[in-house]
């Protein structure tokens, strides 16, 4: 039975280097000069330290400009709230979305369902799988589902025949 699976995943290889290429404009640019401004990778997060408010959506629009010159979508990013740090400064930690949630897969399990294919689909772990008869009722529920913004970066792999 033909099936394909939707993910959310992200390269984190790729995060890396838009975190450096980031990093490396932050320390070049002209209104950051005096001021202590960080952005560092973690396992799962980017942690955020500005000056002010005003540097930290500064310093958020250059790493947002960075993934999408490296093709990584802002979706996969979920800002945590600003905090002040010391000094007057401010933190935020931008935690990595990584797998579809199970809201999510209910959510795109729903849409799947109220578009009257013939087709099924389930949550397995942090990915929704969707399985038919016809390969061509599969990539009708590819082209539905790309249509629809469920708010996260969707990929879809593992097509069986």
């Amino acid at each position: 039975m033909p099936s394909f699976d939707i993910v959310s995943k992200v390269d984190m290889q790729e995060i890396d280097n838009a975190v450096n290429q980031a990093r490396k404009e932050i320390d070049q640019r002209f209104d950051f000069k005096g001021t202590h401004n960080e952005i560092n990778l973690e396992t799962d997060a980017i942690a955020i330290l500005a000056a002010d408010d005003y540097k930290l959506d500064a310093v958020i629009d250059v790493l947002k400009g960075k993934l999408v010159r490296r093709n990584v979508s802002p979706k996969c990013l979920d800002y945590g709230k600003k905090e002040l740090a010391s000094g007057g400064a401010m933190r935020q930690r931008v935690a990595i979305v990584q797998g579809v949630s199970t809201e999510k897969g209910k959510e795109i399990i729903k849409f799947i369902k109220e578009s009257k294919l013939k087709v099924q689909a389930q949550i397995m772990e942090d990915q929704v799988r969707v399985s038919g008869k016809k390969i061509d009722d599969l990539q009708e529920v590819i082209q539905a589902v790309k249509g629809k913004d469920f708010g996260v970066e969707l990929q879809f792999v593992n097509m069986r025949s």
